[in-house]
């Protein structure tokens, strides 16, 4: 294993060993979740929160989405993208795969799929 694949495993398994890092996927997971409302779900301050969302988003296992309420007032949303975690120890070596929600694919079959259901 490279360093830099060493450095990266190391970073998920950290991640992942933290706390507030997995009751964030856990909320998220459910359903997108706002900042605020993570706070509430993880008993964690707004500045725990954004610093694990953050952390999460750098390895691709969390993602934001914009939304506007019916007030007109925009809202950022979380909402997980971790699908499966994979560990292997072989040689000994530990790999790590991370398997993630692929978005464009989604959004790629969605109108496709609603052309074809309209016909």
């Amino acid at each position: 294993m490279e360093a830099e694949e060493t450095d990266a495993t190391t970073a998920v398994f950290r991640l992942l060993a933290d706390e507030y890092s997995r009751r964030i996927l856990l909320a998220a997971d459910r359903e997108p979740r706002t900042a605020k409302d993570l706070g509430d779900i993880c008993d964690a301050s707004l500045a725990t929160v954004y610093r694990r969302v953050s952390t999460l988003q750098e390895h691709g296992l969390l993602r934001q989405h914009s939304t506007v309420g019916s007030d007109g007032a925009h809202r950022c949303q979380f909402e997980t993208t971790l699908e499966e975690l994979h560990v292997t120890v072989s040689d000994g070596e530990l790999a790590l795969s991370v398997e993630t929600h692929d978005e464009l694919a989604d959004t790629v079959t969605s109108p496709a799929t609603n052309v074809r259901d309209s016909r």
